[in-house]
């Protein structure tokens, strides 16, 4: 009899024990997924919250970079000539520049990884062409090679022009080259191989002959 009772205790004991594994198993998995469930939400959040940066950021320098493109765009007028009320206007060219490229740099340094950013260095440098600062406009040309493949082909095609004016013909040639070969959206193959043939006339004008043929 007590043996009966025992082993009725045990099976007891052997049901309650399965019933408590159970349970700490659901809860166990329940915590594990509460923990994926709570771990999803905070990327889905930080996603959110850098889109939603990017796009304040972005509008932001599209406001900035035309402000500048404002000043880059500005018309020169005679001494003495009158502006239109609101205009911006300039008597020298070579300060329209520079306050333009002061501009630039600073969406440029301030905005950076947007494209309006990138855009702003793009101007920053031609604005330094102007001024014949051949070595800034180079520099700023040359942080462009990771845009996207559009601007990043217009800033290679005004650096092999800075490259000419430093007598870097080398460099040049081989830029243009490499344009005409891959050309971009803003550099068709055409236009690489006429700023080629520009660049041959003076000195080889058989190969410059060919090429506008």
């Amino acid at each position: 009899m007590a043996q009966h009772i025992l082993r009725k205790d045990l099976k007891k004991d052997e049901i309650r024990d399965t019933l408590v594994h159970g349970v700490e198993s659901v809860a166990s998995h329940q915590r594990i997924l509460w923990a994926v469930v709570t771990a999803a939400l905070v990327v889905a959040l930080g996603v959110f919250g850098w889109s939603s940066y990017t796009k304040r950021q972005t509008a932001k320098a599209s406001a900035a970079l035309d402000d500048a493109m404002k000043v880059f765009q500005a018309r020169v007028r005679a001494p003495g000539e009158q502006a239109e009320p609101g205009e911006i206007t300039y008597v020298d060219e070579k300060n329209k520049f520079s306050d333009a490229d002061k501009k630039f740099l600073g969406v440029a340094s301030q905005y950076g990884r947007t494209k309006p950013g990138q855009i702003a260095r793009y101007y920053a440098a031609l604005s330094e062409i102007q001024l014949k600062q051949y070595p800034a406009a180079e520099n700023n040309l040359g942080q462009l090679s990771g845009a996207e493949a559009s601007l990043a082909g217009l800033a290679r095609f005004q650096l092999a022009g800075v490259y000419l004016q430093e007598n870097k013909d080398v460099q040049a040639v081989e830029i243009y080259k490499q344009l005409a070969d891959k050309p971009t959206e803003f550099v068709p193959k055409a236009m690489a191989l006429l700023a080629l043939a520009d660049h041959y006339r003076k000195n080889d004008p058989a190969e410059a002959a060919k090429l506008y043929n």
